[in-house]
């Protein structure tokens, strides 16, 4: 188990959206603990592909590593801006989620994110957003940085991104999960 589990738990996520062995996902702005990449490589196993994206390279360098040591050939480190639309090097409609965890309270073109998630989401696809819903000691945003959950929705719509289901995601954070129509 992962420390940050206590947060945020990725297998009770997983479940919601039915991940299962096969399944090709990308955990965009993945940051240095891969706390959404290992256990969900766990889960798409030897058939299914993890895409873990960051825009800072030590980030991948850090998860490239963890996951050679740890014998997983199934994840795929994508060095990429996900602000820009079109930019990551992952083809359209080919994902079956996509995972913003405590990442779009972060992103200045939160837009763009949306519409690059989209982009690769095969239709019927999950866009699954966990962001802070209030702050724990010193971590997380000060609160006029946080991601209100009506903008998530908000910018989800605009993509053709129905919303489908909330997650309780503990006391810190909030989740949605919308679907690719």
């Amino acid at each position: 188990m992962h420390s940050g589990t206590a947060l945020i738990d990725p297998y009770k996520i997983f479940e919601k959206i039915s991940l299962s062995a096969g399944k090709r996902v990308a955990d965009l702005g993945c940051g240095r603990t891969g706390h959404f990449v290992f256990p969900a490589v766990k889960i798409v196993g030897d058939k299914g592909i993890v895409y873990a994206v960051d825009v800072v390279k030590n980030i991948l360098e850090s998860i490239k590593s963890m996951a050679r040591s740890e014998g997983y050939d199934n994840i795929q480190t994508v060095w990429s801006d996900i602000e820009l639309p079109g930019k990551t090097p992952i083809p359209d409609n080919s994902l079956d989620a996509c995972f913003y965890v405590n990442v779009l309270f972060q992103v200045k073109n939160k837009t763009g994110a949306i519409k690059e998630a989209a982009r690769m989401l095969k239709k019927g696809g999950y866009l699954v957003v966990v962001d802070w819903a209030k702050r724990l000691g010193m971590l997380g945003p000060a609160e006029e940085s946080m991601l209100n959950p009506a903008e998530a929705m908000r910018l989800a719509a605009q993509e053709n991104l129905k919303f489908v289901d909330k997650v309780d995601a503990g006391e810190y954070h909030f989740c949605l999960i919308f679907e690719k129509m």
